[in-house]
């Protein structure tokens, strides 16, 4: 699905200094050389490719832009950050636009995307790094409910008996240098 332009575009410039500001990037640095999208292997499930998304934030279109799927559907692999010429971090500018997505109550189309966002946050910011099998669980209940949970329980004992997920968590010492990041990104964002 690709997403509708408005017919006329007002550049409005006090979404792109947000971008800006919050990321550290220009996206006005972005010449459109689309790099980004030929070297994504996700485009062909975005409804904005990487380098219009970039262009429409560089207008000021943010209804477009954090409305979009795109957003959410970016694995954040960083292949388009380093084709991009100019050095523009986009992948750091997608997760940025997530952020705000979600703190202005927009919510994606795919509902279950922004879930597993806030899980993998949330596991992160409780131990300093992911603990999958909580992540997995927390995301499968949140979800898809109980009934969802218990029915991967299954699948989540086989690969336990496997050595591929530990039952506890690696904490890392010291966590508060972790939580101090989240605190002072908080901040900033």
């Amino acid at each position: 699905m690709v997403a509708s332009l408005p017919e006329s575009i007002v550049p409005d410039s006090s979404f792109r200094k947000q971008v800006e500001r919050l990321s550290g990037r220009r996206v006005s640095a972005c010449f459109q050389c689309e790099k980004c999208t030929n070297g994504c292997p996700l485009t062909f499930a975005m409804d904005i490719p990487p380098h219009k998304l970039i262009r429409l934030a560089h207008l000021g279109l943010k209804d477009t832009v954090l409305n979009s799927d795109t957003i959410w559907v970016c694995a954040s692999c960083e292949t388009c950050t380093t084709r991009c010429p100019n050095g523009i971090d986009i992948a750091h500018i997608m997760d940025i636009l997530r952020q705000v997505s979600q703190r202005e109550g927009i919510r994606a189309s795919k509902k279950d995307v922004p879930v597993f966002h806030s899980t993998f946050i949330a596991s992160m910011k409780r131990w300093g790094r992911v603990h999958e099998m909580e992540m997995a669980a927390m995301y499968t209940l949140k979800s898809a409910g109980l009934k969802g949970l218990m029915a991967q329980s299954k699948l989540g004992l086989e690969m336990f008996k496997k050595g591929k997920i530990k039952l506890l968590p690696y904490r890392l010492r010291p966590n508060s240098q972790v939580r101090n990041i989240f605190k002072n990104a908080g901040r900033k964002g």
